[in-house]
């Protein structure tokens, strides 16, 4: 081996080691690069155009809410799991959910089915207050760990049947459910606030995505999307429910 061979292996050596240094570690990087990737591909070229829920998006650290085995993938459009027989949903959809919701920044958002707290740091970013009910405990004992860990202390979490909401705390400006519900829960319509704003998977085999606006003479159905959600448990399954 010559002396340029040898030289440009001991390049490589060095390059390697600095990648593996900085360019894999949990905050920077190879990460960032990948986030940043993930808005403009996936997210934006799609037809996300609210700034606010862009940077969001850019921001949070998606890497830290999937198990670290899955971390390689934590930035791919594809909804991943979490344990518990949950998932974490797909950035696009994480999105566009945030977008539907129509923040204008500011505001009290209700979320219903916390997960890995993913779509609650996101709405955290721009809203001043998110409420989030998992009815999983160890999911909201580890979801409000991490968003404690992450700086988030305008998120709360609790552990409970979202189908009751959080009506103390009521009204919101956005409700938001990550699970699908065969209809939508009464008491959340009831908790939000005329002009607010309420996103929801409805369905059991096949599902939409329904965005509603709540207005003095009921709901308006903004829009829907055929999508594919874990099903919300509880209550909202029981027959002889009041």
């Amino acid at each position: 081996m010559n002396k340029t061979q040898i030289a440009r292996l001991l390049c490589c050596v060095v390059s390697f080691a600095l990648f593996a240094q900085t360019g894999c570690n949990s905050e920077g990087g190879d990460y960032e690069e990948r986030r940043h990737r993930m808005v403009n591909e996936q997210i934006a070229s799609r037809g996300i155009s609210d700034k606010a829920v862009l940077t969001a998006m850019m921001k949070v650290p998606r890497h830290r809410f999937v198990p670290p085995d899955f971390g390689h993938l934590a930035y791919i459009d594809s909804p991943l799991p979490i344990g518990s027989g949950q998932t974490i949903s797909q950035p696009y959809i994480v999105a566009l959910m945030t977008q539907s919701l129509g923040l204008k920044g500011g505001g009290r958002v209700l979320e219903i089915g916390t997960g890995s707290g993913y779509q609650a740091a996101v709405l955290a970013e721009i809203a001043d207050t998110v409420y989030t009910i998992e009815i999983i405990p160890e999911l909201a004992e580890r979801a409000q760990r991490l968003l404690q860990d992450l700086g988030y202390r305008n998120v709360f979490v609790r552990a409970g049947d979202g189908y009751f909401g959080w009506p103390d705390k009521a009204p919101f400006d956005g409700v938001i459910v990550t699970a699908a519900a065969p209809e939508l829960p009464p008491r959340l319509v009831e908790q939000l606030r005329i002009g607010g704003r309420f996103v929801i998977p409805v369905g059991d085999s096949f599902q939409n995505l329904e965005v509603y606006e709540k207005r003095s003479d009921g709901l308006a159905l903004l829009s829907t999307l055929p999508v594919r959600f874990v099903p919300m448990t509880g209550v909202i399954r029981e027959s002889d429910r009041e």
